[in-house]
């Protein structure tokens, strides 16, 4: 990170016009940590502030020394800590952002408290982390995207995309008398979620208790049980 902050600062691009809608090229590679952070970084046993992911950085300069571009390649996110933490670790940071109320327009926009024992997949473990103030970190967040250029729609589409995960792990299915099949156990939950992802909350649903798999060269509608609409 300090390194990629020196070279932004030594070779920042000089003699060209801004964009005042974002950030200049070295604002931009520098805010992109935060950004990735908040969404690919998460409390563990051992370290507060954990990358759970990797990341490949690709700086280029000009022939006069000056910065010309810059890319990242991601690889290998923890999935599986966005459904799941140990006691003592921490669901990844951009949910207790979120929730830190710094924003309140933004609880409204996602339908929910800023409560996270009210969400299953981000209190398993830790809510809080002594050395992490998540309402500074939410507009550190907001704040980069603005410089990566993000449009006030690409980031509410952002924010809205987190939303529906935290309700999606609030959704509770039941095993219908008589049969190996699932039914949802009320509908609030996936009603939300699929509100905020844009979908229709019955296909929703349908899609993880009665899911389309290919046979052969056909496609048949397969029935899920509730341990098998859980792992889905």
């Amino acid at each position: 990170k300090r390194v990629i902050q020196y070279f932004a600062s030594i070779a920042a691009v000089g003699g060209s016009k801004k964009d005042t809608s974002k950030g200049t090229l070295e604002d931009q590679i520098i805010q992109a940590n935060p950004a990735l952070e908040a969404f690919g970084n998460a409390k563990t046993l051992r370290n507060d502030n954990s990358s759970r992911f990797g990341k490949f950085i690709r700086i280029h300069f000009g022939t006069s020394g000056k910065l010309s571009s810059a890319d990242i390649e991601t690889y290998l996110l923890e999935k599986s800590r966005v459904t799941f933490q140990l006691k003592a670790e921490r669901n990844y940071h951009i949910f207790y952002q979120i929730l830190s109320n710094e924003k309140p327009e933004l609880l409204d926009m996602l339908l929910i408290t800023n409560n996270p024992y009210d969400y299953s997949y981000i209190s398993q473990g830790e809510v809080t982390v002594a050395s992490i103030n998540d309402s500074e970190e939410l507009m550190a967040t907001d704040s980069a995207f603005d410089v990566l250029g993000f449009t006030p729609e690409e980031k509410m589409a952002v924010y809205k995309l987190t939303g529906a995960i935290m309700h999606y792990g609030n959704m509770k299915f039941k095993q219908k008398q008589r049969e190996e099949q699932a039914e949802p156990d009320g509908t609030e939950a996936a009603d939300k979620s699929a509100y905020l992802m844009g979908l229709n909350s019955a296909d929703l649903i349908k899609g993880l208790c009665h899911p389309r798999v290919k046979v052969g060269n056909e496609y048949v509608t397969k029935g899920q049980s509730v341990d098998q609409v859980y792992y889905a």
